[in-house]
């Protein structure tokens, strides 16, 4: 049922626009992965989706799957299905019909359509609900209606197109659980457009951050978060530590002095980046362990479950997170760790 997409140099400009909605964008998603197309709005993420099911004709490069060039080829003809923020159900139709639609309209017997519907609505956890119209239900179980209709074509490639962004947060986290399921029970190749950082990092294998149409940074949900490949990059995954300086003999020189780096660092002038969750914050009288940097806090503000702690280092401010029982006032002096595995530094 999968199969590879390869993007290669895609290149696409809309009349009256002053930038491209994609430029030069290469990616390759391996048969049976799901990659998450992450980016602001406006960054062209939805734009790609429509080239690769061939809603838009690109101006340059090509849409492989499963090592066919797919250009030229109609959209109905390629293999590609497609989820949409909004269901887009048959409303006259039962459900039963609706994820029923693509064998009917391919020829196949209603019985024969309707047993194979009762299957994947089987898989999407709506046993029980094919009598059932639009209306009856509720925006979650419209989308994994809509999710069965696209699987039930048996397409390559599953694009979705921020299908759970409507959802509450608790819908959103079961719709991610069946997902997995999903996944689980029929390999799909997914790629999967949204701009929540969660969403990307717990439905993903990979991470690809997009803006302006540029591919900044392909990897896995690991590398997004912990070694980004530019400093965009970094922000965009949320990222709030950043230190200019320089790499040598084996540190990062800056305004919190020298901070060990990881031996393939490349030496040269370059931004330290370090997750905030990962900078560790001592507020008590043990003794600092070699390379602690010390700070005034600048300021502190309760999250949920945990503190965002602002602290200034010399010329230098460094962001980290503590559980709101490790109590820091504005004004008190601490000393952060900067764990060697979790320090990264990106080229200027």
């Amino acid at each position: 049922m999968s199969a590879d997409l390869v993007l290669d140099g895609l290149d696409k400009r809309f009349p009256g626009s002053p930038t491209p909605a994609l430029q030069a964008f290469s990616l390759t998603v391996a048969a049976g992965t799901c990659t998450a197309v992450l980016g602001p709005s406006g960054s062209g993420k939805s734009t790609l989706l429509r080239v690769i099911a061939g809603l838009e004709d690109p101006d340059a490069g090509t849409v492989r799957i499963g090592g066919t060039d797919v250009a030229g080829v109609a959209a109905e003809h390629r293999g590609v299905g497609m989820v949409f923020q909004r269901s887009l159900l048959f409303p006259h139709l039962t459900i039963l019909d609706n994820v029923a639609f693509s064998d009917r309209v391919t020829g196949m017997s209603r019985r024969a359509a309707r047993s194979r519907a009762a299957e994947y609505l089987e898989m999407v956890q709506l046993h029980g609900f094919g009598d059932r119209r639009v209306g009856e239900l509720s925006g979650g179980q419209e989308q994994r209606v809509a999710i069965a209709r696209a699987l039930a074509a048996e397409p390559a490639v599953l694009l979705l197109d921020e299908p759970f962004s409507a959802l509450d947060p608790a819908l959103r986290s079961d719709m991610h659980d069946l997902l997995e399921a999903v996944r689980d029970a029929v390999s799909p190749t997914i790629v999967l457009v949204t701009h929540d950082r969660d969403e990307a990092a717990r439905a993903s294998d990979r991470i690809a951050l997009l803006e302006h149409g540029v591919l900044l940074h392909e990897g896995t949900v690991l590398e997004a978060y912990r070694r980004p490949q530019n400093l965009r990059a970094a922000q965009l995954m949320g990222g709030r530590n950043e230190v200019a300086g320089e790499v040598r003999d084996g540190s990062h020189h800056s305004a919190l002095g020298a901070v060990p780096v990881p031996a393939e660092t490349p030496t040269g002038s370059g931004t330290l980046v370090i997750r905030q969750e990962d900078v560790a914050v001592l507020d008590d009288d043990r003794a600092a362990p070699s390379g602690a940097i010390s700070g005034v806090v600048e300021s502190v503000r309760v999250t949920g479950a945990r503190s965002d702690i602002t602290v200034r280092c010399g010329d230098a401010l460094l962001h980290a997170e503590a559980p709101p029982t490790q109590r820091c006032r504005i004004g008190d002096r601490i000393r952060l760790v900067l764990p060697a595995a979790a320090v990264h530094v990106v080229a200027d």
